[in-house]
């Protein structure tokens, strides 16, 4: 699933052991779209090397586009549920990149404007 927005909060990055004794990290931060209802997300980044990209390349303010899964989890017969985000990417960069393919695959033209002097 993908949402485009502004990331409205950065929490501070919670660290932890696994029970298999692995450290790991996870930061969360929100994201609120122009929809009237259902407009704000909060996600997930798991992972030391994930939470390390995203803390080098976003901030509060920033208009992203975020690829995510939602996964559920049932722990003592309640159930949980989070966004976990796999990709965040500038959602300007997006639009800038989209307008220079465009540019690039513009059509050519008429054909039959074109000099048709081959020598075959």
């Amino acid at each position: 699933m993908e949402v485009t927005g502004k990331i409205t909060k950065v929490l501070d990055v919670q660290n932890g052991t696994s029970k298999e004794g692995k450290e790991w990290q996870k930061l969360i931060f929100t994201l609120e779209t122009t929809e009237q209802y259902n407009n704000l997300y909060a996600f997930e980044v798991f992972g030391s090397e994930k939470v390390e990209t995203f803390n080098k390349f976003n901030k509060v303010g920033d208009d992203v586009k975020v690829d995510f899964n939602v996964s559920t989890n049932e722990w003592q017969g309640k159930y949980f549920t989070s966004l976990q985000a796999w990709k965040v990417f500038k959602a300007d960069a997006m639009e800038q990149a989209t307008a220079v393919i465009d540019a690039a695959f513009e059509p050519a033209g008429d054909l039959n404007e074109l000099d048709n002097d081959l020598p075959f």
